[in-house]
């Protein structure tokens, strides 16, 4: 169960932006393709766990879509969830711990912002998550690249 942390301007809005994030996660699990891209905003930005990716919804998209075709995208569950908002309730940012299937522990981030159908995603950031006491080794796997 993921707890709301944060006061909103709108007492929904909360509830809203956790119904928004977990559809898209839930779109992602069932491979849903055309749900998932219809949570992002109109110049949406994803960035993705490698350094090279920083996509544009048609760049993610088009990267995406053969694992949406294939009926096995990919599977995050928010575990916990923690909302803030602009002083005008249009704009919202985010961070989750996600359990993933594939990476294990993850951690997403990013910003909605509130238009005429609702609450869309603008920027979505995933990261791994890694333990400071190896961070030493993680570092050196990546100066060997």
């Amino acid at each position: 169960m993921v707890t709301p942390t944060a006061d909103a301007p709108d007492p929904g809005a909360t509830r809203d932006i956790g119904a928004v994030l977990d559809d898209w996660h839930d779109a992602a699990a069932h491979a849903d393709e055309a749900r998932y891209f219809a949570h992002f905003a109109p110049g949406a930005v994803f960035l993705g766990t490698d350094a090279t990716e920083r996509w544009d919804v048609a760049a993610f998209r088009a990267y995406a879509h053969p694992r949406f075709a294939e009926g096995r995208a990919w599977t995050f569950h928010a575990t916990a969830r923690h909302v803030a908002f602009s002083a005008d309730g249009r704009v919202a940012w985010f961070d989750e711990s996600l359990a993933t299937e594939r990476l294990g522990p993850a951690r997403g981030s990013g910003v909605l912002v509130r238009g005429a159908t609702g609450w869309s995603i603008a920027q979505y950031n995933l990261a791994l998550t890694v333990p400071n006491e190896r961070f030493a080794d993680v570092k050196k796997v990546l100066e060997s690249r």
